[in-house]
């Protein structure tokens, strides 16, 4: 193999398909700010009635998903339960402050996930005080988790705190897909546990934009005021929607490659010297910790000599993602270096 770069930074740097070029090519499009673009429509039907809610609207990114998410469901003074390696904590700047005016109580989970205990024990009682707690958020698949997801089996128990408090329960599901491929479990039986879902298109889905977020009809009326205001009201927005739909019919069930790419990846890391620990490889996230000599940065640099990219993720840490611009080519070259750097 040539010295081609392998781009294992993020599954955000993906490219369109061919066949993905030729549908956003085809795509029927209208003015999507007066709800005219046909192609956003079918998108926004589609990905609600796939996860059993009455609508949704499409937006450029999952922080905007998120953050629109929490701004409906919250009042200024209220406060937001989630992990402490949840991305609308550590990678949308603040925003729950500055666009909600809400504080998060950050739990301790394992590999980014929470438990009902957990939450259950983190609700303030009321007082003048304190923030009123109003929202929990859960993360499928996990980034900071090393890709870990929850199944409903253990979403079930947190519903089941949300509902007798009053709490509204949102899904960031960055790379929700990636984790369904593994349970098997039904898009709408996962939709059913929440109050709202964000779906991102731009990862290991592949589109080149876009996220949805997804809801019943008054929940969505009113994030479409929001995302309005936050500058996401797009015009002929149909393009990246095509490219969405495309994905979702075309490149679902390939994700199970991805993760079983990255899965390989972590067994060969976890038989290396120079490495410390390997965090377990649920999906397409692997994430491990190189020993003194090395650091994240120096390691690196050694990677990239071999044309081969990644992410640092802390002084010790590195960050591989697999995603479908990564061939099997490609893996099999990763793996011929691993050992030798």
């Amino acid at each position: 193999m040539s010295k081609q770069t392998i781009n294992l930074v993020s599954d955000t740097v993906t490219k369109p398909t061919p066949g993905m070029l030729e549908a956003m090519m085809r795509a029927e499009v209208g003015d999507d700010v007066f709800g005219q673009d046909p192609s956003v429509n079918e998108l926004e039907d589609k990905v609600a009635t796939m996860f059993g809610h009455e609508a949704a609207v499409f937006c450029p990114s999952g922080t905007m998903t998120n953050q629109i998410a929490i701004k409906v469901h919250t009042q200024p003074l209220d406060e937001v339960i989630c992990d402490h390696y949840s991305h609308i904590y550590q990678y949308e700047s603040a925003g729950y402050a500055f666009n909600s005016g809400v504080s998060v109580n950050l739990l301790q989970g394992s590999n980014g996930k929470i438990t009902a205990d957990q939450v259950a024990g983190a609700i303030k009682p009321v007082y003048d005080w304190l923030p009123r707690t109003r929202l929990v958020v859960l993360e499928n698949t996990c980034n900071k988790g090393g890709g870990s997801y929850y199944t409903i089996d253990e979403v079930k128990p947190i519903r089941d705190v949300c509902q007798p408090n009053d709490l509204r329960l949102h899904l960031d599901g960055a790379r929700l897909f990636n984790a369904l491929v593994e349970t098997e479990e039904d898009p709408a039986a996962v939709g059913a546990l929440f109050d709202s879902v964000s779906l991102c298109l731009s990862k290991g889905l592949g589109a080149p934009v876009g996220s949805v977020l997804i809801g019943n009809e008054s929940f969505i009326r009113e994030a479409r005021r929001f995302r309005k205001v936050m500058g996401g009201g797009m015009r002929q927005a149909g393009y990246l929607a095509a490219a969405a739909i495309y994905a979702l019919d075309h490149q679902v069930e390939r994700l199970k490659v991805d993760n079983e790419r990255a899965r390989r990846m972590g067994e060969l890391l976890e038989t290396l010297p120079y490495v410390d620990s390997v965090r377990p490889v649920r999906s397409n996230i692997l994430i491990f910790d190189v020993k003194p000599p090395y650091t994240a940065a120096s390691y690196l640099e050694k990677l990239a000599e071999h044309g081969i990219q990644a992410s640092p993720f802390g002084p010790q840490t590195v960050r591989f993602v697999t995603h479908l611009d990564v061939t099997e080519e490609m893996v099999d070259r990763v793996m011929e270096v691993l050992p030798r750097v």
